[in-house]
């Protein structure tokens, strides 16, 4: 019973075209699974409304191609040629949003070959210990929610290449100046800041002791955004 279950819809000797019922199923679970993908994707994640109606569809073209290639090699290369050019017409995404583009190719990929079964088992599975590793917090530790970006303006008279570094070793565990630009006509500093608080319940109390220093001029601290393009 279980091997008939998972048994591929194709798995036939005399199989050589695909019947329209077994076309429309494996489109339909496909499109179910792509479904499934989605909505497991928007949980607790910020995203856009076309990522999500792709990611919904992306099993369904996968093992639409996967069905009509039916191991022709030379289908198949101009295929994969074909899906390569797809790369230079699309911006660099998120590891998160990569990984569940694969998740969805891998979805469709197992559902062209008919292995419905399977398919659908890799995607709960997938799915399932994507979630549990969002609510664990895996990765968070010491991740962007203690690294700041911290622009800050001091008179002309203060030497900033060391007049904070007291501070900096009192609640940050790293820092780097990544900026220096004068403004009001020579007169201030403004200065660009990498670091990493130790504590993010001693935010305040760290800019109340940077305005002690700068004359309680202008003092902005923000969280670091990593850029999309890196993973």
């Amino acid at each position: 019973m279980q091997n008939s279950i998972f048994k591929g819809v194709f798995d036939t000797t005399t199989t050589t075209t695909i019947a329209l019922n077994d076309f429309l199923l494996c489109l339909g679970v496909a499109l179910a699974l792509g479904l499934v993908l989605a909505l497991g994707y928007t949980y607790k994640s910020r995203y856009t409304k076309s990522f999500v109606v792709t990611l919904a569809i992306i099993p369904a073209v996968v093992c639409v191609v996967i069905m009509l290639v039916n191991g022709n090699v030379g289908t198949g290369v101009a295929v994969a040629g074909a899906f390569s050019l797809v790369r230079f017409r699309s911006v660099p995404g998120t590891a998160k949003e990569i990984g569940a583009i694969f998740l969805a190719m891998g979805a469709g990929l197992a559902t062209g070959m008919g292995y419905l079964a399977f398919a659908a088992l890799f995607t709960l599975i997938l799915i399932a210990v994507t979630l549990l590793y969002q609510s664990l917090g895996l990765g968070a530790k010491g991740s962007t929610a203690l690294e700041k970006i911290m622009r800050i303006t001091i008179p002309e008279d203060l030497d900033y290449s060391g007049v904070f570094d007291d501070l900096f070793e009192a609640y940050t565990t790293y820092c780097e100046v990544v900026n220096v630009k004068t403004t009001n006509m020579g007169s201030l500093f403004n200065l660009t800041y990498n670091l990493t608080l130790k504590e993010a319940s001693k935010e305040k109390e760290f800019i109340d002791q940077l305005r002690c220093r700068n004359g309680n001029l202008e003092i902005s601290i923000s969280r670091q955004e990593m850029n999309t393009c890196e993973l």
